[in-house]
């Protein structure tokens, strides 16, 4: 795994609505870095170090290094919260770690030999049914994202959790079912000829019904007189 990013924050020393409207006033977010055996502690981050990390991308499954008036917490962020109006951090969570600490994170999937996968050059569609996946992590081994080999997949065939290989020393939070994560449908066009086809089938099924059904009940000829029941 990459190096952990550092975040520098600062110890508040005033808590409550008060304190984190006065932090915000003065261009930081207010936090609380809790867990870890220790007491929380109340903290500020700048507001533009805070945003930079969020825009990074992954930053609720990202191992940080957060350092406190220069004390290093290993930590996860484990809420954000944000403006309802201008969708801005006002207030974050950090739980902190030890290196053999477990803990459940969504994961990203991703998707290699798409050029290998026969159902996709047929012009199927690749389907995705889980883009995360939840697993059961050790805090210094956090995997970038789970990786999903196409290759030999024809149209119709699934890809479900036991057919990925996932990174060590991870494990599922869902243990109870082997779940779906995508599958290679068939193109839009092709599943819409074949409903077609179908249809006419039926028609001429109904067609054919309705002939033999004409040819029992005949009119009689002219001059003819209907034979009684």
């Amino acid at each position: 795994m990459a190096q952990p990013p550092v975040i520098e924050a600062a110890s508040r020393e005033g808590v409550g609505k008060g304190a984190a409207r006065a932090a915000r006033r003065e261009g930081f977010v207010p936090g609380v870095v809790y867990g870890g055996g220790k007491d929380p502690v109340a903290i500020n981050i700048k507001h533009n170090v805070l945003l930079k990390a969020l825009k990074a991308g992954k930053f609720l499954t990202t191992l940080i290094t957060l350092k406190v008036d220069g004390e290093d917490n290993q930590v996860i962020c484990r809420n954000v919260q944000r403006d309802v109006v201008k969708d801005m951090p006002i207030h974050t969570d950090f739980l902190r770690l030890s290196e053999n600490s477990q803990i459940n994170l969504m994961i990203p999937v991703s998707f290699e030999n798409e050029e290998e996968c026969p159902g996709l050059r047929q012009g199927g569609v690749l389907t995705i049914v889980r883009n995360e996946v939840e697993l059961k992590v050790r805090a210094s081994d956090i995997p970038n994202e789970i990786t999903v080999d196409l290759t030999g997949l024809d149209i119709g065939d699934t890809v479900k959790i036991s057919d990925v290989t996932l990174p060590a020393g991870t494990t599922t939070t869902i243990t109870d079912r082997d779940f779906m994560i995508a599958n290679i449908s068939a193109p839009t066009a092709l599943a819409a000829e074949e409903e077609e086809e179908g249809e006419e089938l039926e028609g001429e099924e109904g067609l054919e019904g309705e002939g033999e059904e004409g040819a029992e009940g005949e009119a009689p000829a002219e001059g003819e007189t209907p034979a009684e029941e």
